[in-house]
């Protein structure tokens, strides 16, 4: 299950950079695990996005989720939103 996400979402970023989309939203409301690969697929689509202008967000309403954000450090690196409405109102438009 892991790695079929992971692909999706790799898959997702590509696609996005292949359309001139610079400003992705990534929304872990149905995620119930998250491990250090998908940590780094996180990481790697921000660096992407920040080098081309854009920015990379992730909707994380669960707390256990969001506390291994926070004990990486990773909640300070990410744009983190409880919402997914959050996280959309957050996007710079253009």
């Amino acid at each position: 299950m892991i790695a079929c996400t992971l692909r999706v979402l790799q898959s997702a970023g590509v696609v996005a950079g292949c359309y001139g989309a610079r400003h992705l939203v990534v929304d872990l409301a149905e995620v119930s695990f998250i491990d250090s690969t998908a940590l780094g697929v996180l990481i790697g689509a921000t660096k992407r996005l920040h080098s081309a202008d854009g920015s990379f967000a992730v909707v994380c309403p669960s707390e256990k989720i969001g506390r291994v954000f926070e004990i990486t450090g990773l909640d300070q690196v990410l744009a983190m939103h409880t919402s997914r409405d959050e996280a959309l109102s957050a996007v710079p438009s253009g």
